[in-house]
């Protein structure tokens, strides 16, 4: 695969696992949830099915979804993991189109830069 960093695990003493990539540990999260109408909750998820594609192959994109919570008719889940904050800028570039940005009502998200992970 041409342009892929592989990543690996490195157990540490302390029994933890320290995701190990050249010259950089760090890894970014992004997770919150987004609010919208409940009944325009479908519509704007299957509206950002081709940003989730282009998103999951962007150069530095591990992870990318958009998901309806389960409770809340009108919060959408948010979870993007990034290998750096300049592959996830470069990859946000101009944001959510007008229209879908209208439709947000509320959100809570927020960036993280993780540097060991253990098993779960």
């Amino acid at each position: 695969m041409q342009g892929a960093v592989m990543l690996g695990n490195v157990r540490t003493q302390q029994g933890r696992y320290e995701c190990t990539k050249r010259g950089n540990t760090a890894v970014i999260i992004v997770s919150g949830y987004l609010s919208v109408a409940a009944d325009k909750r479908e519509e704007y998820i299957s509206g950002c099915h081709s940003v989730i594609e282009q998103a999951r192959a962007a150069d530095g994109c591990l992870d990318f979804a958009l998901s309806p919570d389960p409770i809340d008719p009108g919060r959408i889940n948010v979870y993007e993991r990034w290998e750096s904050d300049e592959q996830l800028m470069k990859f946000r570039g101009s944001g959510p189109e007008d229209e879908q940005n209208a439709e947000i009502l509320g959100a809570d998200v927020w960036r993280y830069r993780i540097s060991a992970k253990e098993a779960a």
